[in-house]
């Protein structure tokens, strides 16, 4: 690595988002945490500085593209100019179809889709004046074959992958890979919380996994990690399935 690069991960004051922000700093990378969660943003960055990293957490919510820029702005100044986005930032919701309103409808898509599009769009510019980046988009296992009474999250989830498809095609040739990768049945509070309200069976699920465990965050980091190498230029636009063999 010729140089020590700048991440920004969305989301990572907890679950995936967090782990991704821990790998990142282990593999000597220089972190911006966002998160909605303040306090939560504010300690993974105080763990990362404790181990000896460099990083700093802010206060984001990805549907409000003023504070994505003056966070950004942040991270140029403190960090250096961001050329890693890792959009893991996202709300999950379980809603019977004819129940869903407007207003849920919108909300899902604002946090899923549209802040992943603000996300890459302010940090875009900032790969291109490096003449490198990569971008890595956390979707969903569930936009493999739908899920029932999730429909709006499933919709959000799937137009990530889409984005990503398009925008590693228009981005290819200046240097900037872009990737996706849909976790799948990973053990983190969002899976627990689902289980612990009868829309997920646990051990069901851990059942239909090939591999015959559920996966960890830390799976995900590390598949975001390699991602996000230089030993990767020549991967873009493809959704990496980290689900344990269960989507093939």
């Amino acid at each position: 690595m010729t140089e020590r690069r700048t991440a920004i991960v969305t989301g990572a004051a907890s679950g995936i988002g967090r782990a991704i922000a821990d790998r990142f700093a282990a593999d000597g990378r220089k972190v911006a945490i966002f998160d909605l969660n303040r306090d939560g943003a504010e300690t993974a960055a105080a763990t990362i500085a404790a181990n000896g990293g460099k990083a700093l957490g802010r206060r984001v919510d990805v549907t409000d593209r003023a504070a994505i820029e003056a966070a950004v702005a942040d991270v140029v100044t403190e960090l250096g100019r961001p050329t890693i986005l890792v959009n893991s930032a996202g709300l999950s919701a379980t809603t019977p179809f004819l129940d869903v309103t407007l207003e849920q409808w919108n909300t899902l898509l604002a946090v899923n889709l549209t802040g992943t599009f603000q996300c890459c769009q302010v940090v875009l510019p900032h790969m291109l004046d490096a003449g490198w980046g990569r971008i890595v988009n956390i979707s969903s296992s569930s936009t493999h074959g739908g899920v029932p009474r999730m429909t709006h999250y499933v919709a959000a989830k799937s137009g990530v992958n889409g984005l990503t498809k398009s925008l590693a095609r228009e981005f290819a040739r200046k240097g900037i890979t872009v990737n996706a990768i849909p976790p799948g049945f990973i053990d983190t509070p969002m899976l627990r919380e689902a289980a612990a309200e009868g829309y997920i069976d646990f051990e069901r699920s851990l059942a239909a996994t090939p591999v015959g465990r559920a996966g960890q965050p830390e799976d995900i980091a590390a598949a975001c990690a390699f991602l996000a190498s230089e030993e990767a230029g020549y991967i873009t636009g493809q959704i990496l399935g980290v689900n344990g063999g269960r989507n093939t």
